[in-house]
């Protein structure tokens, strides 16, 4: 929070997937440039900050990092954005909840799991679902588009999940006006965890910035 002559305003950094161990390492500079830049007062991360690559129930890549190598990287890896901004709201993304998916599969009870801040070794971090700041309503994207999550719910909507899009779009109708606003993503492609998109589009790198509280949605991407 911040206050100003317009009284108090809100400015949230939206920051993209991030499939850790697998994110690209200059995109933590680029996130903490426009945190400072467009002076802001609170972070959401989108989701899937750990990719869980040799859990999921597609096929993995055999060359890989086995199940503790890759966590315990990531958790180094994180370390690093923890460092950076230690209080932030992660929304929960697919990736993320992998293991609790396993342990269902195994009928497993959730009691037995750990939280996302244990293991992680994050305690400063809020992991929700979905969460709602000045009208904006931040989800990992699961359902859909952003473009269309909007209309559905006629509410403002910030979403990661889909690499491949970075974008904002205003609909404005006779009562209602309301934006949809894909984030982007900090993924390293050339990672083997995204060999199965390599024939896709390339991501869009990039984070967002949500301003005056909630009334100005900016996507800002990174110089490829």
């Amino acid at each position: 929070m911040r206050i100003s002559d317009r009284g108090i305003i809100n400015n949230v950094l939206v920051i993209g997937d991030l499939h850790e161990p697998f994110s690209l390492d200059s995109y933590l500079e680029f996130c903490i440039s426009k945190y400072e830049q467009f002076d802001c007062t609170e972070v959401v991360m989108i989701g899937d900050i750990i990719d869980n690559h040799y859990s999921s129930y597609h096929e993995t890549n055999a060359d890989g990092m086995g199940g503790a190598d890759e966590l315990e990287y990531a958790i180094e890896r994180i370390a690093r954005w923890y460092k950076a901004f230690p209080k932030a709201t992660v929304i929960i993304g697919n990736h993320d909840r992998m293991v609790m998916r396993k342990a269902q599969t195994s009928s497993i009870p959730s009691k037995w799991i750990k939280s996302y801040k244990e293991v992680l070794e994050v305690p400063g971090w809020n992991f929700v679902e979905r969460y709602v700041k000045d009208n904006v309503q931040y989800l990992h994207g699961e359902g859909g588009t952003a473009r269309t999550k909007c209309r559905a719910d006629m509410m403002n909507t910030v979403q990661g999940h889909l690499h491949t899009q970075a974008y904002c779009e205003h609909y404005v109708g006779q009562n209602f006006r309301v934006f949809g606003c894909q984030v982007g993503t900090g993924i390293n492609f050339s990672e083997y965890s995204f060999s199965y998109a390599k024939a896709g589009k390339k991501p869009a790198i990039g984070c967002a910035v949500i301003l005056n509280n909630g009334k100005l949605p900016v996507n800002l991407l990174m110089e490829l």
